[in-house]
């Protein structure tokens, strides 16, 4: 576990389950917690710290997605008011891993966006639906970042349950905000160039992926599939962490079982046949 002062009102935590990232923005000894870890035992840190050694009081908690892993903290911060879109049921109830005992009912819930003027920062709380469907991505142009949540995995982006298409389009309007520092919902913080990274990862994962189903035999398409490796698919010049290579391999297992881009394999087909 760890955490970084990324400015004068801004601190980063990164838990041990997952690498879940909670981002502290500060007015006075007032916090604002956007996500709060992915275990009670690393949420139980992040209290100790801001509260015990730091003296601060968590006030507000807000999710960029109501997924187990990153909404533990929620339950150990009583008085703290909730925050989340109102689709987060969708969100908590179509994970794979839920944990139930970590869910608690945000007190507010909006659609499309919110501005929480918190201290010297204006965060903007925009509905930009991509992992999931109720995701949020936290703007704060005066501190040039914006949270990124689980719309990408560092250099990469996780696909389960998800439409490819839709993560794409999340990750171009964060881009259109120009922010120098973009906030994971795991690993931690990464410059700007991480968004143009994940796309490529994206893109190339998925051609790769269409062309093993438009012409591989049907009886080896999973075996071809399984075999990718991430360095056929990562931005030039980035050497891949454990944590991106192990959610590339989970990747590749969600793609063979959810039938990820097989209706992009089909629209190619049908394509070149009417050619």
């Amino acid at each position: 576990m760890r955490f970084e002062q990324l400015g004068s009102n801004v601190l980063m935590f990164v838990g041990n389950d997952y690498e879940s990232v909670a981002t502290a923005f500060l007015d006075g000894d007032d916090v604002l917690l956007v996500d709060s870890l992915g275990s009670l035992d690393d949420a139980r840190w992040l209290r100790r710290v801001l509260c015990d050694d730091m003296g601060k009081t968590v006030r507000i908690v807000a999710a960029t997605h109501f997924m187990s892993d990153h909404i533990a903290g929620m339950s150990l911060f009583p008085d703290a008011l909730t925050i989340a879109h109102r689709h987060h049921r969708h969100s908590f109830l179509s994970q794979n891993r839920r944990a139930d005992e970590l869910y608690r009912e945000p007190r507010v819930v909006f659609d499309s966006a919110m501005t929480i003027r918190w201290g010297s920062l204006d965060l903007h709380l925009l509905h930009n639906p991509g992992k999931t469907m109720d995701h949020l991505s936290v703007d704060v142009p005066a501190a040039d970042l914006v949270c990124a949540g689980d719309n990408i995995v560092g250099n990469t982006v996780y696909l389960s349950r998800a439409d490819p298409a839709s993560i794409r389009g999340a990750i171009g309007r964060m881009r259109q905000w120009g922010r120098g520092t973009v906030i994971g919902g795991h690993m931690g913080r990464f410059p700007v160039a991480v968004l143009d990274n994940a796309i490529h990862y994206l893109d190339r994962l998925q051609e790769a992926v269409v062309d093993i189903r438009a012409n591989g035999r049907a009886r080896e398409v999973d075996r071809h599939i399984g075999a990718i490796p991430i360095e056929a698919c990562i931005a030039p010049g980035v050497e891949p962490a454990p944590f991106e290579r192990e959610w590339h391999r989970r990747n590749l297992d969600a793609v063979i079982e959810q039938s990820i881009f097989a209706f992009d394999a089909a629209r190619v087909a049908s394509t070149s046949e009417a050619r």
